[in-house]
């Protein structure tokens, strides 16, 4: 054994060993497990910028069970010269950024054809979304494009789809979409050479709507009428933007008609997903740690693709907006550590179901953004999202786990060589799991200085190493063991921003490819194992 993997070992034990002791767990109680991971072919395959954050319309006074948490979180008030608001998108490379919300149905665009005064959103609780109209002057969206352009985002802009209709008493939306505001929004944008990578048509209006709903024929209908409005106003540009829609709840037999409606016009099928309740459900962590009320969403997920799969259209799945708890959240749970077993699992799942976005609600703004809505330093969850993005590619591996129902497991093809990327979450608060992995159908072991081997059907991978073939290991874990806390450590070290705003170094600890995975209780484990490659990666 080298001695950098002797150093390897050595800190890996010590991690161990005080992440036990700050937990008061006991170490005694271990189980074996086995990963099985399925390497001849990919389940799913999700886009290259997979990972997207939500930013909303919420002023100040949005409030929640008494607690106000959007401060100046809104695209009309946020602080776009933050340093570390910039480095935290541009560590993505690109982040995709969905704007939008409830609100969006009720924005106007300052154009040059708007004769209505541009002012901000002001509350009235006898009003739709108890909010009045509010307005995006081009001079605040020309300081957004300057900044979506300075971070690299890939922009997804959610257009108001209320205009033009009337709402009545049911909730039901009657009449055309009034595209001439949004159209004339459009054209601004291709005129001054502002890049916006997609087009998203109405917030939560499908279904049985939140607030106000849109039949699916009519709904469609419009789709259609903003996909023509695309191929007009940009027919001497490449690339064209995407059409998405329709942003909302699933409901299978509206998404149905929805799609076959809608013909060859739309790209992507946007759903929202709040399956842990609202934000002051006391029992939120409880479903977090639950595998059986995490799986729920799997049916949802597996709806989606069949609908998909049989109906005429050529749109792929997104998660258009997911904040798990609605209502904001809800403080020191979905803006915690805790929350990252959710999220994870929400990108591990929808990766499965061949989901090729997931926007996370929200990016900032509420209390379950990825950035602190004052200060702007990363939440637990940025980092989750981030290790994420470095590790793991585009294709999505079937993967089981046998020992004990409390983890969680997913694999990838790694995005940083041809091998593949373990994901592991611990739900469990006293139990050590020390587990193997094992490869089903035929793959490769390639070793750094051995010759690579052909193993058919399934194998352990325990072999016997050298001293050259290591995998790299991150543990994430809670500060002093709290669930609660804003605070994560990777490999025990916490995580927190430099005096000058960079986000820190995600180093890994590198680990003998011989020895078994160990998931500490309360923890979440990425595996980068470079040195095994399975015919859907390579």
């Amino acid at each position: 054994m080298g001695c950098c993997q002797i150093i390897s070992v050595i800190v890996l034990f010590l991690w161990v060993f005080r992440f036990s002791d700050k937990t008061a767990v006991s170490s005694a109680v271990e189980v074996k497990g086995t990963v099985f991971v399925y390497g001849r072919a990919a389940v799913g395959t999700v886009d290259e910028d997979f990972i997207c954050a939500t930013l909303d319309w919420w002023p100040p006074q949005k409030c929640d069970y008494g607690t106000c948490a959007w401060d100046h979180a809104s695209i009309l008030n946020l602080d776009l010269n933050n340093t570390i608001f910039q480095n935290a998108i541009r560590e993505f490379a690109p982040l995709k950024i969905r704007i939008g919300g409830t609100l969006q149905d009720l924005v106007i665009y300052e154009t040059a054809d708007q004769k209505q005064p541009c002012i901000p959103f002001t509350q009235n609780t006898s009003l739709l979304f108890g909010y009045t109209q509010g307005c995006l002057s081009m001079h605040r969206w020309n300081q957004l494009n300057d900044f979506f352009t300075k971070t690299g985002a890939k922009v997804i802009f959610g257009l108001n789809a209320l205009s033009g209709r009337s709402i009545q008493p049911n909730g039901e939306a009657v009449g055309a979409w009034d595209y001439t505001n949004a159209e004339s929004f459009i054209r601004y944008i291709v005129q001054n050479n502002h890049t916006v990578d997609g087009w998203e048509l109405g917030n939560e209006l499908c279904g049985s709507g939140v607030g106000a709903r849109v039949a699916a024929s009519q709904y469609a209908t419009d789709t259609i009428a903003l996909r023509n409005i695309v191929n007009r106003v940009y027919k001497d540009v490449s690339p064209m933007p995407l059409v998405i829609g329709p942003g909302g709840f699933f409901d299978a037999a509206w998404f149905t008609e929805y799609l076959n409606k809608s013909g060859d016009s739309l790209n992507a099928t946007t759903r929202h997903i709040y399956d842990l309740g609202p934000g002051v459900d006391q029992h939120l962590i409880e479903k977090i740690l639950d595998p059986s009320y995490l799986d729920q969403e799997a049916t949802t997920f597996r709806s989606l693709k069949s609908i998909i799969i049989n109906s005429s259209t050529k749109a792929v799945a997104w998660v258009g907006e997911a904040g798990g708890a609605y209502n904001s959240g809800r403080n020191l749970v979905s803006n915690a550590f805790v929350y990252s077993f959710w999220y994870l699992d929400q990108l591990g799942m929808a990766s499965v179901y061949d989901t090729k976005t997931y926007c996370r609600q929200s990016l900032i703004g509420g209390n379950y953004g990825l950035l602190n809505t004052t200060n702007f330093t990363p939440n637990p969850d940025y980092y989750s999202a981030l290790i994420w993005r470095r590790l793991m590619g585009r294709k999505a591996l079937f993967t089981s786990f046998s020992g004990t129902k409390k983890i969680r497991s997913y694999t990838h093809c790694a995005r940083p060589s041809k091998g593949i990327t373990v994901l592991l979450m611990n739900l469990d608060n006293t139990t050590t799991v020390v587990a193997n992995v094992e490869l089903n159908n035929t793959f490769s072991l390639r070793h750094r200085k051995t010759s690579s081997r052909k193993i058919a059907r399934t194998s352990q991978l325990t072999w016997v190493s050298n001293g050259e073939t290591q995998r790299e290991e991150y543990h994430l874990t809670a500060k002093d063991g709290d669930l609660h806390s804003r605070t994560m450590l990777l490999n025990g070290n916490a995580l927190q921003v430099n005096s000058t705003g960079d986000i820190p170094p995600l180093e890994p600890i590198y680990v003998n490819s011989a020895e078994p995975i160990t998931i500490a209780p309360y923890s979440i484990v990425f595996v980068h194992m470079p040195n095994v490659v399975v015919p859907a990666c390579a």
